[in-house]
């Protein structure tokens, strides 16, 4: 079985029983309510969604472990900046 492969169903029977999916090499795809491709995350349903679950997160463990090493000790602009710079892809210009 392929960890990295799988199947998702989006529209109106997104809920309805799929048949097994046989890979060239004779694994099946397991289909699943979610999944990660180029990073964003998939959820399964009547229209196209995205889950930001995973991004605000990472955001968070991210600044709270900023805030955890600096503390008091650095000065708010020294402080986002840092927030800036580990969490790039999360905060916008």
């Amino acid at each position: 079985m392929r960890k990295k492969s799988c199947c998702l169903r989006i529209g109106p029977r997104f809920n309805a029983t799929c048949t097994c999916v046989i890979t060239s090499d004779g694994h099946s795809l397991l289909w699943v309510s979610e999944m990660r491709y180029l990073g964003i995350y998939f959820v399964a349903g009547q229209n196209t969604r995205c889950s930001v679950s995973y991004a605000k997160r990472s955001f968070y463990r991210s600044s709270n472990a900023i805030f955890n090493k600096v503390g008091k000790h650095a000065s708010e602009e020294v402080t986002l900046q840092l927030v800036k710079i580990a969490c790039r892809c999360y905060c916008m210009d």
